[in-house]
């Protein structure tokens, strides 16, 4: 599943090609792709139809279009939820479609944006913001109503990382299941959690209450500087499921430390590094720099 970086890269996207158009039609091919909609497929067509793209934004692994209704002053989120294959692709209007494509939106530049999910785990919905009075500058503003519990992530303004460490130290939890508890730190999944466990030399099976202060702001500080690299050449692409805008790849994979190296050097000490089931998904460390207590 994409996580933050692969979620900034669409966004940066998003923001280069369509913020600024206007929607001129909607058309939705699979009704599992709109699902999440309270008004389902026609309701979601019709608030789309005419309206304007005025900014994306993101937090954490959550991505949304802040858009405006052609009449009034009604502004609304199209909150587009990526799953395990969704991707989100401007073509131009004519354009072959893509296999599995799922929803399109065609724009007044003579462009499409495409929704194209695979596995149909992800979609789009429309959502109020939960304070819509609020003015939505660069940062994030206000929220859509069902991504208002989620916390900032690292590269948010509101992130304030003392009072998240507070937060761990306050709960008895493995420290992999805080770093992916997205009500505590936004936008790290299983690779960038496994990434920033094997920079910190933290073993994921270590007790938040048993970490010292100083250990997890390092290992937050790694967090945001594992994704921060990743970011810079476009996430992490396993298969052609996860692409920007363009269609084009990340190439992170090649740096990667940790996550999927089982049986591999540790780059930093040469011990063969192990694989471990963990929440129905596997962890990969270093049994030497990751010790387990």
């Amino acid at each position: 599943m994409p996580e933050l970086p692969e979620v900034e890269t669409v966004r940066a996207g998003l923001e280069k090609h369509v913020v600024g158009r206007t929607i001129t039609d909607v058309e939705v091919l699979h009704p599992r792709a709109v699902r999440r909609h309270v008004g389902d497929a026609p309701d979601l067509i019709g608030r789309l139809r005419g309206a304007t793209i005025l900014a994306a934004r993101r937090r954490g692994k959550y991505l949304w279009l802040d858009v405006a209704a052609p009449q009034g002053d009604d502004r609304f989120a199209l909150v587009v939820h990526l799953g395990m294959s969704g991707q989100m692709l401007v073509a131009r209007v004519g354009a072959p479609d893509h296999t599995h494509l799922r929803v399109r939106a065609t724009l007044d530049d003579g462009n499409e944006l495409r929704f194209v999910d695979q596995r149909t785990f992800g979609g789009w919905h429309l959502d109020d913001y939960v304070d819509a009075g609020v003015e939505l500058p660069g940062d994030s503003g206000a929220l859509p109503r069902s991504i208002a519990h989620i916390a900032p992530d690292p590269f948010d303004p509101a992130f304030d990382r003392d009072d998240v460490v507070r937060r761990m130290r306050g709960k008895h939890t493995e420290v992999k299941r805080a770093l992916l508890d997205q009500s505590l730190i936004s936008g790290v999944g299983n690779i960038y959690a496994d990434e920033a466990l094997w920079r910190a030399r933290l073993n994921g099976t270590r007790v938040t209450d048993g970490i010292s202060k100083a250990k997890l702001a390092e290992l937050l500080d790694a967090a945001t500087e594992v994704m921060s690299d990743a970011l810079a050449v476009g996430g992490t692409s396993f298969d052609a499921l996860y692409v920007n805008v363009n269609g084009q790849s990340g190439y992170f994979e090649r740096s990667l430390n940790a996550y999927g190296r089982a049986g591999q050097p540790c780059r930093r000490c040469g011990t063969p590094m192990r694989r471990e089931e963990f929440m129905n998904r596997s962890s990969f460390y270093c049994p030497v720099c990751q010790r387990k207590r």
